[in-house]
């Protein structure tokens, strides 16, 4: 499996890229970031400096994805979703990469379009975060997050429906239980 790169493309120096990954037009990859096998990045994508990116990762168009940032495999980050580092930058004082807040989305997350994730925190495996949410603080694993700032508003599972009451998925028949406020796979299947 090669890697396929658009023409319109820019690859840094000391890139690494993993068998079956395919980027498209306007990208920019800069130097020292790991991109994963089998991932998927979309039209005028930025992947700034020692950014590592997992396995199977689907970026969408225009989403720039900031030093200081990591994503684990499978997470797929929805249309111009939006990355920070810093929590209060000014141009006439830059910090540099040593202050920058590391901000990790674990495996199998999904970032809704136009969705914002301040940085310094964490996104749960399985979380998903809606259309527009401005994530600032936390997310557990598996929890549905919308609003300005974002909140819970439910649990979703592991093929990324919302459960309800029941905790039982109505597509996939997945179940789960609550211990302690954090949702944990039952079974089922």
């Amino acid at each position: 499996m090669s890697v396929y790169i658009h023409e319109s493309s820019y690859i840094d120096d000391n890139v690494t890229i993993g068998k079956g990954t395919k980027i498209w037009h306007f990208c920019h990859i800069q130097s020292g970031t790991e991109i994963g096998n089998k991932c998927v990045l979309g039209q005028n994508v930025n992947i700034s400096n020692n950014v590592k990116i997992g396995n199977g990762v689907k970026i969408q168009n225009n989403v720039s994805v900031y030093e200081g940032v990591e994503l684990e495999d499978n997470v797929f980050c929805g249309p111009s979703c939006v990355f920070t580092n810093d929590l209060t930058p000014r141009a006439k004082y830059p910090k540099g990469q040593q202050l920058y807040k590391q901000t990790l989305v674990k495996h199998n997350a999904t970032l809704g379009a136009n969705c914002t994730i301040l940085c310094g925190h964490m996104i749960g495996a399985f979380a998903m975060i809606a259309a527009g949410a401005v994530v600032t603080r936390d997310v557990k694993p598996y929890a549905l997050m919308a609003g300005v700032p974002a909140k819970q508003i439910g649990w979703v599972c592991e093929c990324g429906q919302v459960l309800e009451d029941n905790l039982m998925c109505q597509d996939c028949r997945r179940w789960y239980k609550l211990e302690e406020d954090n949702l944990l796979p039952g079974g089922g299947i």
